[in-house]
């Protein structure tokens, strides 16, 4: 994982206003594109590579996504990108095969599960580092339902994107959750911790409902 932005972007209601925009606009084809390279991956062993030079120049400009796969409502795949650093398409269509083959927590996708996924698309905004004095600090800022975050110390880092809020609500879990993800102790602290905030816009359908690329 590439280090987190510590500039601030310009506005996180324009990041939302404009990201929310382009998946209105194009988010059924980045649908398209993240089962056309599952189906892809199936066939071949690799994800798709889509043809950039025909999709609209805002579905080609840098960004970072994740791409979520649930399986009758339970978690199938989950990988992605924190921060934006080739062609958003692009980014949709390799975390897309990395979620349904490469998530450690998962055996790899096979053909008899497909019908029953759901796909759900996150795009992320830059990261912004938070400021903070303290853990309770550091829980009284976190936005409930908004704040996606990244969270690193001692050499480890973990994410958890804006939608973990509806599985934890109170912002203390929150975090103890995510330092276990990183390989922390719930309870861990230290004067080096670190942690960034970002948003997302998402847009997701059944596997069933996405025409394939």
């Amino acid at each position: 994982m590439t280090e987190p932005s510590m500039t601030e972007p310009a506005s996180q209601t324009d990041f939302a206003a404009k990201t929310r925009a382009l998946l209105n606009a194009h988010g059924d084809v980045f649908l398209q594109i993240a089962k056309g390279s599952i189906l892809h991956g199936l066939h071949t062993g690799k994800p798709l590579a889509p043809a950039t030079e025909t999709l609209p120049s805002e579905m080609t400009e840098p960004g970072a996504c994740f791409v979520t796969l649930n399986k009758a409502g339970r978690l199938r795949g989950c990988i992605g990108s924190p921060e934006a650093w080739r062609p958003l398409a692009v980014d949709v269509a390799e975390n897309a095969f990395r979620s349904a083959f490469k998530d450690p927590r998962f055996a790899p996708l096979k053909i008899d599960e497909v019908d029953a996924l759901d796909i759900h698309l996150s795009v992320l905004s830059p990261a912004v580092a938070f400021a903070f004095n303290d853990e309770t600090d550091l829980i009284a800022t976190l936005k409930v339902g908004e704040d996606g975050l990244i969270i690193e110390d001692m050499g480890r880092r973990a994410l958890f994107l804006p939608s973990v809020w509806s599985q934890l609500p109170d912002p203390a879990q929150f975090l103890g959750h995510l330092k276990t993800k990183a390989g922390m102790s719930a309870t861990h602290w230290s004067n080096s911790f670190r942690a960034w905030r970002f948003i997302a816009a998402e847009t997701g359908a059944a596997w069933p409902d996405i025409d394939a690329e």
